[in-house]
């Protein structure tokens, strides 16, 4: 998995290789200079050990350290630039992909994960991932040249102390790779408990009404303390075991350096060195050194980088939604036929749901869906959308079945007003408008109108312009309803599907609503999921669904003629209520 996730890593930064290319050089000069610059300083002593201070000999060397000084400052400033550059454009591209996989992921996956961990994917461990690319750009490149670049030198002005250095060196590199493969599982697990405390979170926030209301605050608090303990010790194993690379690297360099300077120190009283080539080879021994010291911090940070890469190349990778079909083709012209001939579907194997669900609607008809909670209502509503494909059967639209049409064409042809309502960060007018873009200043004020939102959003201070926070922030839950009411009646979609659309709106308001839903579904096919079987009566079908399966299904005065399972809903003011009351009876006959 490790070796995978480079490769797919170095895949991504292959799309601006040129500019890898280009710090690649630009590290190579850096090192060229860096080292230039110590063999310049040594022939300066040399020239003061032999004949003096000579001060016209003495300043071109000067001058030339000064300029070699300055040249590596520049080159470096300019490599920087270029490493932020490709760093960064790969993260950006990380992400991209990680967010348009997220667009098409199949609703079973975004529904089994926690979503706070998802964010912490795309956000947090992006961000380490950055952060340890950066390094190892800014570090490892410039660290094995000046490895390597420092071996030439020294093989160059003495093979025999070189030979010593290249002789101790493996040494410092298997206490590194030691380490570092053992602290590549802890990272992982690391950045598996950061995203669970992240979905924690992100739940106890979103949800912070109801634990309060419950009095829930002390156990969450302790729930929060047992996953960051576990993060605690995780990330303290990490980073105690990587933090050991660096001192380990650091004894073994100081021991290439001791063994340098010893066999430096004889060569130059045998009289095969001079003074300026010993400083200018202890100099050399201290850099070539010091990128060991470098790298084992890079190797570190990689380790944690590379297990974020992973995780965030999981979702990249996750399996998307299955793709439409060959030659599927847009949904136009639609009448708002529909049918399911038997269809089954199960969210798991082992329990079943809908089973051989068979129904007929014809354009224009209002088809009312009630029952008792887990009946399958939602799961009907999810299957006519697609967002979940059926296990057997098929669902059809005018006729064709809805997996030979693109879902993009599908899902414009409904409009949806669900009970959870979602506004996105950003202008009531644009919140109203998010089905219908390009739609007018006249066609918005009118849609508002109709579903009676306009007279709160006057009131509001910015009017139409007034900005709201992510899911429509201080407005009540009934105001909420009313734009996303409002968003519907904008883009006017010939099929409309209404889950307990109005269950947050006051009774007064929710008459109005329902002459302007009426007027609304004229001509429309509608599918009306409801609670209060009070709202549903001018229905022209009722499905009586019970687990899973259409049990009566006729208008409101057959099914109250029947005397059956609806009427008892009914008389009893809620599905819940009628099954309550048989539990309660087996339980008093039990």
């Amino acid at each position: 998995m490790k070796r995978g996730t480079i490769r797919e890593v170095l895949t991504y930064i292959g799309r601006y290789k040129w500019l890898a290319f280009l710090s690649f050089v630009l590290a190579g000069v850096t090192v060229v200079l860096t080292l230039l610059a110590p063999y310049l300083a040594g022939l300066a002593i040399d020239q003061i050990a032999d004949s003096g201070v000579d001060f016209a000999r003495l300043v071109p060397l000067l001058v030339q350290i000064v300029a070699c000084v300055a040249a590596t400052a520049a080159i470096q400033w300019v490599m920087n630039v270029v490493n932020n550059r490709v760093t960064f454009n790969v993260v950006r591209d990380l992400r991209e992909d990680a967010l348009k996989k997220i667009e098409i992921l199949p609703l079973a996956y975004i529904d089994s994960h926690p979503h706070g961990e998802i964010v912490s994917r795309v956000i947090a461990d992006a961000d380490a991932f950055a952060d340890g690319l950066l390094m190892g750009f800014t570090q490892l490149f410039t660290g094995v040249l000046t490895i390597l670049g420092t071996l030439g030198f020294m093989f160059f002005m003495h093979a025999g102390i070189a030979v010593v250095v290249v002789v101790v060196t493996p040494l410092s590199l298997f206490v590194a790779k030691f380490i570092a493969q053992r602290t590549h599982d802890m990272f992982w697990q690391q950045s598996e408990t950061r995203g669970e405390m992240t979905g924690y979170i992100d739940e106890m926030i979103g949800n912070a009404k109801v634990v309060k209301a419950y009095g829930r605050e002390e156990a969450s608090l302790q729930a929060f303390d047992e996953i960051n303990g576990r993060l605690e010790k995780c990330s303290l194993r990490a980073i105690f075991f990587s933090s050991l690379t660096n001192p380990c690297t650091r004894f073994v360099n100081s021991v290439v350096y001791a063994l340098v300077a010893l066999t430096g120190g004889l060569a130059a009283l045998g009289g095969g060195m001079t003074v300026g080539l010993l400083t200018s080879f202890l100099s050399y021994a201290n850099q070539y050194t010091k990128p060991f010291n470098e790298i084992s911090g890079v190797v570190t940070e990689l380790q944690n980088a590379i297990a974020c890469a992973a995780r965030l190349l999981e979702l990249v990778h996750a399996e998307p939604q299955a793709p439409e079909r060959p030659g599927a083709e847009a949904l136009a012209n639609v009448e708002g036929q529909v049918s399911c001939r038997d269809v089954s579907f199960s969210y798991s194997p082992d329990r079943r749901l809908i089973e051989h669900f068979n129904l007929s609607v014809q354009p224009g008809q209002r088809v009312a869906i009630v029952g008792p909670t887990g009946c399958g209502k939602t799961t009907l509503i999810n299957l006519l959308m697609r967002f979940y494909d059926v296990g057997g059967g098929s669902i059809a639209v005018d006729g064709r079945d809805i997996r030979d049409v693109t879902r993009r064409s599908l899902r414009s042809s409904y409009g949806m007003v669900l009970q959870e309502t979602w506004l996105k960060a950003g202008t009531i007018r644009e919140n109203i408008a998010f089905g219908k873009p390009d739609a007018t200043e006249e066609e918005i004020v009118e849609a508002a109108k109709a579903s009676h939102a306009h007279s709160f959003i006057r009131r509001l201070p910015d009017g139409y312009d007034t900005v709201i926070g992510e899911d429509g922030g201080m407005l009540s839950q009934g105001q909420k309803q009313l734009l996303c009411i409002s968003r519907v009646m904008l883009a006017l979609p010939p099929m409309l599907i209404l889950d307990e659309a109005t269950s947050s709106i006051d009774t007064r308001t929710e008459i109005r609503i329902q002459s302007a839903f009426a007027r609304m579904m004229q001509g429309r096919t509608s599918f009306i999921v409801a609670h209060r079987l009070s709202t549903i009566r001018n229905a022209d079908t009722i499905l009586v669904m019970r687990d899973g399966r259409v049990i009566e299904q006729g208008n409101h005065e057959s099914l109250m003629r029947k005397n059956g399972f609806y009427a008892e809903l009914y008389r009893a003011g809620s599905p819940d209520a009628a099954v309550n009351k048989r539990e309660v009876a087996g339980d008093a006959q039990g």
